[in-house]
């Protein structure tokens, strides 16, 4: 296979050379080991998996002799760390006393196929000794090796008029996925997400979460797939699933920590703006072919004849390409739905916000044409966001990026890649 560069390698370069300690989470064959090992070189890295069963029996059987026979003049690489929890004392007792000895930068770099807080022992134990990491399947930026971070982009960028050819929006929704998928032809997709699934269900969901009978996790996977998109009612999800509402909260936490699905909240600054909003949360699936895979439906097949669903699956695409985006950026930034009660149902999908509050809008539409009334939802948000708002744009699979009034932009799916 070819190797892509990753938008999160800059970040994660940085950040293991100023933290003690790095945790890089993600999904499983997201891809984690393969960037570790490009980004150290054996000259400066010592790398060790859990996921080989002798280095994961000798560290459970004594962790604190594990510990000390780990090199001091290079960064330890631990993949799939939470298959050994019995480790995380030992890991802070390790970053204490390199610190206190003045050598606490560059001492380990952790991964793991759980989000960081589904693991709270470890959290609990690194806490402030700790830089915490995501990373996605492939982008598409990074399958078209480009190196955009489009919200970057959009953020910096003075928008002008420019003229895109267009793409073909399922060639890359297929393409921005798992790299074994995206990297080899003669992978079986189906056969490919089966075992994934089957794999998370029965190993990690057993050996993790403790779950008894993870074929429910399934059942619930299933029920969430067609409700992307669309304010998660937990109760209709629970009466189709038949789970009492402790399991469901358990099996929908545990789908987002195992990097299956993420939840977009609502946006809201009651306080100062004296509006209500919507408090329900936005569910999407953190790769879209796996969603296609839930649904058992081809996105070749849905593009020509189901225009309704294929809007919920560019709507998740651009969720994940969001995701990815801001994952790779400096500082903190946040992903919400805007959503007023009393805005006649003039929602904006995606909100993006900085700490300072300055605020990126993005309107996701299945369309190669736009109208003036595409724009009406982004501008009740523009208003009511009011000096904060950056600017806002509708993506679309036109050719035209041109502007539509006061700081709002008619922009091509393309540009998530295209310099």
């Amino acid at each position: 296979m070819d190797y892509f560069k990753r938008i999160l390698a800059k970040k994660l370069e940085i950040t293991t050379k100023t933290f003690s300690s790095t945790y890089l989470s993600g999904a499983r064959q997201c891809g984690k080991s393969t960037l570790v090992q490009r980004l150290m070189s054996r000259d400066n890295a010592n790398y060790l998996s859990f996921d080989t069963a002798t280095v994961r029996a000798m560290a459970k059987k004594d962790p604190d002799a594990f510990i000390a026979s780990l090199p001091n003049d290079k960064i330890n690489i631990i993949d799939e760390v939470q298959r050994v929890p019995a480790i995380n004392i030992q890991l802070k007792k390790a970053v204490d006393e390199k610190r206190f000895k003045g050598q606490g930068k560059a001492l380990f770099l952790l991964t793991g196929s759980a989000n960081i807080f589904g693991l709270p022992k470890l959290a609990k134990a690194m806490v402030g000794r700790m830089a915490i990491l995501t990373l996605f399947p492939f982008s598409a930026a990074e399958i078209k090796n480009s190196e955009v971070n489009f919200i970057e982009k959009l953020w910096e960028e003075n928008l002008t008029f420019r003229n895109f050819k267009r793409a073909d929006l399922t060639d890359i929704i297929k393409s921005a996925t798992f790299p074994e998928i995206a990297l080899s032809r003669e992978t079986d997709q189906s056969v490919w997400m089966d075992s994934y699934i089957d794999t998370i269900l029965e190993r990690d969901a057993v050996e993790f979460a403790k779950i008894r009978k993870p074929e429910y996790i399934y059942f619930l996977l299933a029920s969430l797939s067609g409700r992307v998109g669309s304010l998660l009612n937990n109760d209709n999800v629970m009466n189709e699933t038949g789970l009492n509402q402790i399991t469901y909260e358990k099996y929908k936490s545990f789908c987002n920590a195992a990097y299956l699905t993420f939840e977009v909240q609502p946006w809201a600054k009651p306080n100062k703006l004296n509006k209500r909003f919507v408090k329900g949360k936005k569910l999407y699936f953190t790769d879209t072919n796996l969603l296609c895979f839930l649904l058992r439906r081809d996105i070749d097949e849905v593009q020509k004849k189901d225009p309704s669903l294929m809007g919920h699956l560019f709507e998740n695409f651009i969720a994940t390409e969001i995701a990815k985006s801001i994952s790779a950026l400096p500082g903190k930034y946040y992903m919400s739905h805007f959503n007023p009660v009393r805005g006649e149902g003039k929602e904006t999908d995606f909100v993006v916000e900085k700490d300072n509050g300055e605020t990126i809008a993005i309107e996701v539409k299945l369309d190669s044409s736009l109208e003036e009334k595409d724009f009406k939802n982004i501008e009740l948000c523009r208003d009511t966001i009011g000096s904060k708002f950056i600017k806002g744009i509708v993506l679309y699979t036109g050719e035209d990026l041109v502007p539509y009034g006061d700081k709002l932009w008619a922009v091509p799916v393309n540009y998530l890649w295209e310099y």
